[in-house]
C-alpha cells in the first residue's frame, strides 16, 4: 500500500466525519462522527469489520442519537452503495425522545398490560375534571405512599382508552416521564437541560401529551449543578402557560417539605387528596388484583384469604397503609406456597447426579486411552439425559396444570413472620402449654397465686382471640413490699411466651422523675439532640409489637408519664415525635409499686393478732386506699387489674431456697460440683436470710456469703478436682459441707445444652426466684 494512497482515504474519512457532524447539527467532529464515516466508505479495512458483525451505519446513527438525547434524523443523501443489503425501516414517530424516556400508559392499558383500578372512581374524576381546565390544569396526587396514586393515573389511562372520558381527552397519551434516566449519562454541564428542552418541544409540538412524574418533589433541585437551573424551574413557564399538561404524585410530607416551600411551582398544580381506602374498598381492590396473582404465582386465592390478608394487615401492620400493605401479604403468601411446592422430584435428582458420575467415568477412561468402553459410558449418558429430559419436561407440564389453594392460615403465616405475632392456629402442644400456664409460672414464682391466674387469662384471652382489639393485651399494677415476685412474675411470663426474658422492655421509672423525661419514652421533639433515635419504649414496641412492657417503681415517676400511658391503655396506640402511630394492642403492661408498703409494715390494726386471710385483706385495701390517693381517678379507671403480692411465709421461702439450689447446681454444673442441703440448713439460711421488709432478695447475698465464698476458698485449694456432691447441714450453730464423691456424673449434651444431672424445672431460666 503507497502512502500517498493512504493519505488520501485517512482525508475522506475527516471529510465524511465533517459532514456527519453537519448533518447532526454538531458545532464539532468527534469520535462518533468518524465511526459513521468508517461506515459510509466501503473501502476500509475497519468499516467492512464492523459490517461483518452486523453493524452498519443505521444502528450506530441510531444508538448514537439515542445516547445523545437526539431526535433521530433521516439518512436521506447517503448513497445506497453504503448500505450493505436491505435496512429496517425505523417507525417514524413525532415524539422519539419521550419514547426513550417515557412509559407509556395509554399503550399499556390498550395492550391490556394494566391491572384493573379499583375503588377509585372518585378521584379519577377528580383529576379528569382538573385536567379539562383551562389554565392551571395540571393535578398533584397527595396521599401516602402505597395508596395507591399510581394507580390512579393508570386509571385515568384506562378511562381514556376506553373512551369514558370527556371528548377533550379522547386523543390524549398519558406519559410516566422516568426523571432519572433522563439525568443519566449527562456528563456535561447543559446536558441535561437540552434533553428537558427538547421534551418539552415535543410535547408543546403534539399537543395531546399529558406527563405523569411520579414522586414530583424530585424535581426540585433534579440535574442542577453547579450555576444549572433545576427541572423544576424549566418546567414553571410552561405550565403557568398551559403549554405542558403535568400530573405529578407525592406523599403529605414531600408535599409539605418541597413543593409547598415554592410558592411559584405549588400555585401551578391543583391538589388531589388521596385518602386510605377502607377495609371493604381495599378487599374489592384485591378481587379484582387477584387473577392477576394468581396467574403469576400459579395459585388460588380463596375469597376468605383475601378479606384476611385485608382486616389483619389493617388490624397488626400499622406502619404501612392499605391497599399496598395486603397486596404485598398475598403476593409473599403466593410465592411462599408456590416455593413450598415446585421443587424436583428426587428421581430427577438422582438421574443428575447419575448423569455427573457417569461423565467423570468416561472423562477417567479417556484419560487412559480405553475408548471403547468410553464410548459405550457416553452412550449411558446419553440415554440417561434422554429420560431426564423426559421426565423433567413432563414435570413441568404437570406443574403447568397445578394450583395451590392459598387459604386463610396461609395468610396468618405470612402476618405472623413480618409482625413476629403468633396469629396460626395453635398446635396442641401449644393449647396444653397455655392450659397449664399458672402451673409454669408458679415453678418460678412462689406464693402468689392470685396475680398468676389473672395474668394467666389475660394470655389466653390473647392467644385465643377473645380479648378486645383496640386495648392492649392486658395492663397491671403489682403492688406489695420489695422482694415478694412482681418483677420477677413479669420475667417468667416473658420467658414462658417468648422463650427468653430479652422480649421484655423493663422501665426503671425512677429515672423518670422530671417532666422533660417524657422526651426519652416517645422520643426528642425537632431540633433537640437525639430526635433521628426516637424514643425508648415506641421503638422498642414498633420492633416487637408482641411484648411486655414492666414499668417498675411507677409511683416515681413524673405525673406527665401517666398523661401518656392513659392513651395506651384505653387506645392501644401511641404517636412518636417523628408522628408514627405505634401500635401497643398485642403487648402487656405491667407496672409495679411498693405504694403503702412503708404505712403497712409501720403498723397494723389493734387488737389480737389477725388470721393469715384477713390480714392480707386488710392490707391489700389498705393498700388500694393509697393507691387511689396518689394516682388520678381516669388512670386507675384505664388500668385492668390492680393485684396486690402478699407477704411471704416460711413455706414460701422453703419453696424459694429449693428453686435457689436448683439454679446454683445449673451454674455449678460445669465445675463438677453438685450441692444438696438439709433441712436444718435450709431453716437456718431462712432465719438469717429473710425478712419481711425486704422480701427473699436477701437470700442471695446469704447464698453467697455462706455457700458460694466457702466452695471458692476449697476451689482455689484444688478440693473439686474430681466431680464432688456436696451435703450442706447444719449442726453446732454452723454450716457443715460433707463432701462424697459423684459417681453418675454426666457432662452437658452440646447439642441440646441441657443434663440429665440437675433436678428441678429444666425449661426454668438461670434468673434467681423473686430476687
Amino acid at each position: 500500500m503507497d502512502v500517498a494512497g493512504g493519505q488520501d482515504r485517512y482525508q475522506k474519512i475527516i471529510e465524511l466525519s465533517k459532514e456527519e457532524a453537519k448533518r447532526l447539527k454538531h458545532n464539532y467532529v468527534g469520535t462518533e462522527h468518524i465511526l459513521l464515516a468508517l461506515l459510509r466508505d466501503n473501502n476500509n479495512i475497519a468499516g467492512g469489520a464492523l459490517y461483518s458483525f452486523s453493524v452498519n451505519y443505521n444502528v450506530i446513527k441510531s444508538e448514537i442519537l439515542r445516547l445523545l438525547g437526539a431526535p433521530p434524523t433521516s439518512s436521506v443523501g447517503v448513497s445506497s452503495t453504503t448500505q450493505s443489503g436491505p435496512q429496517p425501516r425505523q417507525e417514524k414517530t413525532k415524539t422519539p425522545i419521550l419514547d426513550e424516556f417515557a412509559r407509556d400508559l395509554t399503550q399499556l392499558a390498550r395492550d391490556k398490560k394494566l391491572d384493573p383500578v379499583v375503588g377509585r372512581a372518585t378521584e379519577i374524576q377528580r383529576v379528569i375534571q382538573i385536567l379539562s381546565r383551562k389554565t392551571k390544569n395540571n393535578p398533584v396526587l397527595v396521599g401516602e405512599s402505597g395508596v395507591g396514586k399510581t394507580a390512579i393515573v393508570e386509571g385515568l389511562a384506562l378511562s381514556i382508552v376506553e373512551k369514558s372520558v370527556p371528548d377533550l381527552l379522547f386523543e390524549k397519551r398519558v406519559l410516566s416521564l422516568d426523571l432519572a434516566s433522563l439525568i443519566a449519562g449527562t456528563k456535561y454541564r447543559g446536558e441535561f437541560e437540552e434533553r428537558l428542552k427538547k421534551i418539552m418541544k415535543e410535547i408543546t409540538s403534539s399537543t395531546n401529551i399529558i406527563i405523569f412524574i411520579d414522586e414530583l418533589h424530585t424535581l426540585i433541585g433534579a440535574g442542577a449543578a453547579e450555576g444549572a437551573v433545576d427541572a423544576a424551574n424549566i418546567l414553571k413557564p410552561a405550565l403557568a402557560r398551559g403549554e405542558l399538561q403535568c400530573i405529578g404524585a407525592t406523599t403529605s410530607a414531600e408535599y409539605r417539605k418541597y413543593i409547598e416551600k415554592d410558592s411559584a411551582l405549588e400555585r401551578r398544580f391543583q391538589v388531589v387528596k388521596v385518602a386510605e381506602p377502607s377495609v371493604d374498598d381495599a378487599i374489592q381492590i384485591l378481587q379484582g388484583l387477584k387473577k392477576a396473582y394468581e396467574t403469576h404465582h400459579k395459585v388460588r386465592y380463596s375469597d376468605k384469604a383475601l378479606e384476611q390478608s385485608v382486616k389483619l394487615s389493617h388490624r397488626y401492620i400499622n406502619d404501612r397503609y392499605l391497599p399496598d400493605k395486603a397486596i404485598d401479604i398475598i403476593d409473599e403468601a403466593g410465592a411462599k406456597a408456590r416455593l413450598a411446592n415446585c421443587a424436583r422430584p428426587q428421581t430427577i435428582k438422582d438421574l443428575e447426579e447419575e448423569i455427573k458420575s457417569l461423565a467423570t467415568k468416561k472423562e477417567e477412561l479417556v484419560r487412559a486411552q480405553e475408548y471403547e468402553k468410553a464410548a459405550g459410558v457416553r452412550d449411558e449418558v446419553n440415554r440417561k439425559k434422554q429420560a431426564m429430559e423426559e421426565k423433567l419436561r413432563s414435570w413441568q407440564e404437570k406443574m403447568e396444570d397445578f394450583a395451590v389453594n392459598i387459604e386463610e392460615d396461609d395468610i396468618l403465616s405470612v402476618i405472623s413472620l413480618w409482625t413476629g405475632i403468633p396469629l396460626e392456629k395453635m398446635e396442641e402442644s401449644e393449647s396444653d402449654k397455655l392450659l397449664r400456664l399458672e402451673d409454669e409460672l408458679k415453678k418460678r414464682v412462689v406464693g402468689q397465686t392470685e396475680a398468676i391466674e389473672k395474668i394467666a387469662k389475660a394470655v389466653r384471652r390473647a392467644r385465643t382471640g377473645f380479648k378486645s382489639e383496640r386495648r392492649p393485651t392486658g395492663s397491671f399494677i403489682f403492688l406489695g413490699p420489695t422482694g415478694v415476685g412482681k418483677t420477677e412474675l413479669a420475667k417468667a411470663l416473658a420467658n414462658f411466651l417468648f422463650g427468653n426474658d430479652d422480649a421484655m422492655l423493663r422501665v426503671d421509672m425512677s429515672e423518670y422523675m422530671e417532666p422533660h423525661a417524657v422526651s426519652r419514652l416517645i422520643g426528642a421533639p425537632p431540633g433537640y439532640v437525639g430526635y433521628d433515635d426516637g424514643g425508648q419504649l415506641t421503638e422498642f414496641v414498633r420492633k416487637r409489637p408482641y411484648s411486655i412492657i414492666l414499668l417498675d417503681e411507677i409511683e416515681k415517676a413524673h405525673h406527665d408519664i401517666f398523661n401518656i400511658l392513659l392513651q395506651i391503655m384505653e387506645e392501644g396506640n401511641l404517636t412518636d415525635t417523628k408522628g408514627r402511630k405505634v401500635n401497643f394492642r398485642d403487648t402487656i403492661i405491667i407496672m409495679t409499686s411498693n405504694i403503702g408498703a412503708k404505712e403497712i409494715q409501720a403498723g397494723g390494726r389493734l387488737g389480737f393478732e389477725d388470721r393469715k386471710d384477713e390480714a392480707l385483706k386488710y392490707k391489700s385495701d389498705q393498700t388500694r386506699d393509697q393507691l387511689k390517693k396518689y394516682f388520678n381517678p381516669e388512670f386507675l379507671n384505664r388500668v385492668d387489674e390492680v393485684i396486690y403480692f402478699g407477704s411471704l411465709t416460711k413455706e414460701n421461702i422453703m419453696s424459694i431456697i429449693d428453686i435457689m439450689v436448683i439454679d446454683t447446681n445449673k451454674r455449678f454444673h460445669e465445675k463438677t460440683i453438685q450441692v444438696s442441703i438439709t433441712q436444718a440448713a435450709k431453716e437456718h439460711i431462712m432465719d438469717i436470710g429473710y425478712d419481711e421488709k425486704f422480701g427473699a432478695r436477701p437470700l442471695r447475698r446469704v447464698f453467697q456469703r455462706e455457700l458460694e465464698d466457702h466452695m471458692a476458698v476449697q476451689t482455689l485449694k484444688g478440693s473439686y478436682k474430681e466431680p464432688t456432691k456436696i451435703e450442706i447441714d447444719f449442726k453446732e450453730g454452723k454450716l457443715e459441707f460433707i463432701e462424697s464423691p459423684w459417681t453418675d456424673y454426666k457432662p452437658v449434651d452440646p447439642k441440646t445444652g441441657g443434663n440429665d444431672n440437675s433436678s428441678g424445672n429444666p425449661e426454668r431460666s438461670e434468673e434467681i426466684a423473686l430476687v
